[in-house]
């Protein structure tokens, strides 16, 4: 499918738009919703799911997951074969065309299968490594937060711009915490953000915390270590919102791997990285 490009002037800057992230765009939130609507119908049945662990008893899967994920699946293939693919549930399929969609068929399935609504179909896409599409459909609050670079971030079509003046000591900031980090690292960093007069709230799904970021119900979310298909969706809407985030390789097998996550506004990056390099990390930011 060849390129186009089109130039636009909109708040007086100068945007050129690609069709064919355009029309990954446009698939990207119809799937997020149909998606959504297929794991809703799970949730409302959740009594009747076999609900299964990986790594330890936190880390739950249930055939939701699988399901949800293999309806994406099928659907990309079909709309752009040459796309690779990384999901949560089947690993990663490499393409050809220098996009791979990332996606979380469910982000949050502990509180899923426990019956709370703080959970998302997360679809990310990236173009060589950077992600220039994200989508967040969260079904129990029917919201879906949807970004493309260049075209801004959006809750149910209305646009977000990120507020200067939230900072840690005004509005609440997200931490996210899992086995894979020690108990003690986790106990440091909040007690960080709790020294600097800020306070923390986790809703066990990273995903949607960060959309809650590009949103400006979080001043940022913070956690030491997260993989791709929950994070990229959520680093394309605060960038798109004017936000800022902490760098995530997708460089090879690096995409498979855990990394620190960190986003926030503007006003509240640099005091996050600071706590984000207090305790065991490192880096910049994006």
């Amino acid at each position: 499918m060849p390129e186009t490009f089109e130039i636009r002037i909109k708040d007086r800057s100068m945007i050129v738009h690609d069709a064919n992230l355009e029309q990954r765009f446009a698939l990207a939130k119809s799937l997020a919703e149909k998606a959504g609507t297929l794991a809703l119908d799970y949730f409302n049945k959740r009594d009747t799911l076999v609900i299964e662990t990986k790594r330890d008893l936190q880390d739950v899967v249930s055939i939701a997951d699988r399901d949800v994920e293999t309806f994406l699946r099928e659907r990309v293939a079909a709309a752009f074969p040459d796309d690779g693919f990384l999901g949560e549930e089947f690993g990663h399929e490499v393409g050809s065309s220098g996009y791979t969609w990332v996606v979380d068929p469910i982000d949050g399935t502990a509180p899923f299968v426990n019956g709370m609504p703080t959970w998302c179909v997360s679809i990310a896409v990236l173009h060589d490594g950077v992600p220039v599409i994200g989508v967040i459909h969260v079904p129990c609050a029917n919201e879906l937060y949807a970004a493309a670079l260049g075209l801004g971030a959006s809750l149910n079509g209305e646009m977000l711009s990120l507020d200067p003046s939230r900072t840690i000591q005004n509005a609440m900031t997200g931490i996210g915490c899992n086995t894979h980090v020690a108990p003690e690292r986790v106990g440091s960093i909040i007690s960080a953000v709790l020294k600097n007069g800020g306070t923390f709230i986790r809703n066990g799904s990273g995903a949607l915390m960060l959309a809650y970021v590009a949103a400006g119900r979080l001043v940022g979310y913070y956690e030491p270590h997260m993989r791709a298909w929950d994070c990229m969706a959520g680093y394309c809407l605060v960038k798109e919102a004017g936000g800022q985030y902490l760098s995530f390789s997708a460089a090879g097998e690096d995409l498979l791997k855990g990394q620190p996550v960190l986003a926030s506004n503007v006003s509240a990056y640099a005091e996050l990285l600071a706590i984000h390099n207090a305790n065991g990390g490192n880096g910049s930011g994006s």
